[in-house]
């Protein structure tokens, strides 16, 4: 089933996901905004084992809040495509998402084939 046969309830329903992924993101980057902060060592904790574990959960942090803010844009380009009905399409190559796709991961802005691609590129 190619994207040209989504109903517009389909998209409808697509689009309530998307928001509901916005919002849950939005609450993860704030959350993980205080973990991302200075590392202050427990003073009960004894020596180098607290500060590396403190600085390995700042780092994980890190890591998860970059991850949360590139979805984040991610969801917000595809929510912009549906407000401009483009959504479901290829921005590298203008060719139709599958619908398989879209329902496992609304935001993608990328066919199979590009996203392979793309992939092995990196």
């Amino acid at each position: 089933m190619n994207v040209h046969q989504l109903s517009e309830h389909q998209i409808q329903g697509l689009q309530q996901e998307l928001l509901k992924s916005k919002d849950a993101l939005a609450d993860q980057i704030n959350l993980s905004a205080e973990a991302t902060g200075v590392v202050i060592l427990d003073q009960t904790a004894v020596g180098r084992v607290s500060r590396i574990d403190a600085m390995q959960q700042q780092s994980m942090a890190v890591s998860t809040k970059a991850k949360a803010v590139t979805k984040l844009k991610k969801v917000a380009e595809a929510l912009i495509a549906i407000k401009n009905g483009d959504y479901g399409y290829c921005r590298r190559c203008d060719e139709p998402i599958a619908s398989a796709r879209l329902a496992a991961q609304p935001e993608a802005n990328l066919c199979l084939l590009c996203q392979d691609k793309v992939d092995r590129q990196q």
